[in-house]
């Protein structure tokens, strides 16, 4: 079956919720609801091409459909540093630091600390995946019981402004963030573009691709890098994600029926932001902010995760 209408399908659908999205009830205010909500949108596109691009290269590079780069720990990464500033610096710790500190100084961190796995593992030609992966779902749960540890040592203000991080929200982001964010997002994206040939050739396996002529753990080093900005991109704009990443890499391979990244990424990025536009006006207007975008996600991702983990062990 041709992929070709089902592409252009499905970024129609998108377009056509981006603008119920943004007109739906406004009374056409140009002075105020429609930018706030201009504002939201964007936020959306650009996490869930983030979010997209994220998962699809990396399930490349892992060569496994049931994973995320959550399991490396980028997500845990960004909320230890978030509640270590609100222990060190209290409530003032954005007032101090400033919005767009506080973005600059999650990305710059989670770069290192990319940056400090893969110069580890994959130091002296070696290129062991499968252990990076391991260390990264241990340093992730490390990290999140430190988390949890200082939820216990600060007050109850500051403990529900550390909440507010751990939920996915696009009413925490402002213009200017969005903005610097679209850019940069849109100059990585630029260079996985250029990649592609690359990506097609590395979902063949290790050996494949170093037989073709691919510089394997030089390219495999490239994407990982590539991987963390998306994502601490996605997490500082609008927070934490989880499974998401599965249900829409998946979704698209279902979609496209074939393994090329020309197809899959452009397909990923439309049914993440269809997901995200979905789950943000079902909270405005049938929850009434009743729930958080989170838990919607989650529940949807979550339940396809497992899902997807039942056939896959069927099939086993």
């Amino acid at each position: 079956m041709n992929s070709f209408p089902i592409r252009y399908a499905i970024w129609l659908l998108a377009a056509l919720l981006a603008l119920g999205f943004v007109l739906l009830g406004s009374g056409l205010d140009f002075g105020y609801v429609i930018p706030k909500r201009l504002n939201r949108l964007a936020a959306m596109v650009i996490a869930g091409v983030c979010v997209a691009y994220a998962s699809v290269i990396f399930q490349t590079i892992a060569g496994n459909r049931i994973l995320t780069p959550a399991i490396m720990g980028y997500e845990a990464v960004y909320l230890l540093f978030q509640a270590l500033l609100i222990l060190l610096l209290g409530t003032q710790s954005l007032v101090l630091l400033g919005r767009h500190a506080n973005v600059a100084l999650s990305i710059a961190l989670m770069l290192g600390y990319s940056w400090w796995l893969h110069r580890w593992l994959l130091r002296d030609g070696r290129s062991n995946v499968y252990l990076l992966l391991l260390l990264g779902l241990v340093l992730s749960m490390v990290m999140t019981t430190l988390t949890q540890f200082i939820q216990l040592k600060i007050s109850p203000g500051e403990f529900s402004i550390l909440q507010g991080f751990n939920y996915a929200s696009f009413n925490k982001a402002q213009p200017t963030q969005v903005l610097y964010s679209g850019l940069l997002a849109g100059a990585v994206c630029l260079l996985v573009q250029r990649l592609l040939p690359t990506l097609d050739v590395l979902a063949l396996g290790r050996d494949q691709a170093q037989s073709l002529g691919v510089d394997y753990l030089a390219s495999v080093r490239l994407q990982l890098a590539l991987i963390a900005v998306l994502v601490a991109l996605s997490t500082s704009l609008v927070g934490p994600t989880a499974f998401m990443g599965v249900f829409v890499a998946n979704i698209s391979y279902a979609l496209a029926r074939t393994a090329r990244h020309r197809v899959t990424l452009p397909l990923a990025c439309a049914v993440a932001i269809i997901l995200f536009i979905l789950a943000q006006y079902l909270v405005e207007q049938l929850f009434n902010y009743n729930t958080s975008v989170s838990i919607l996600i989650n529940l949807v991702c979550g339940v396809y995760f497992l899902t997807l983990m039942v056939r896959t062990r069927g099939t086993a």
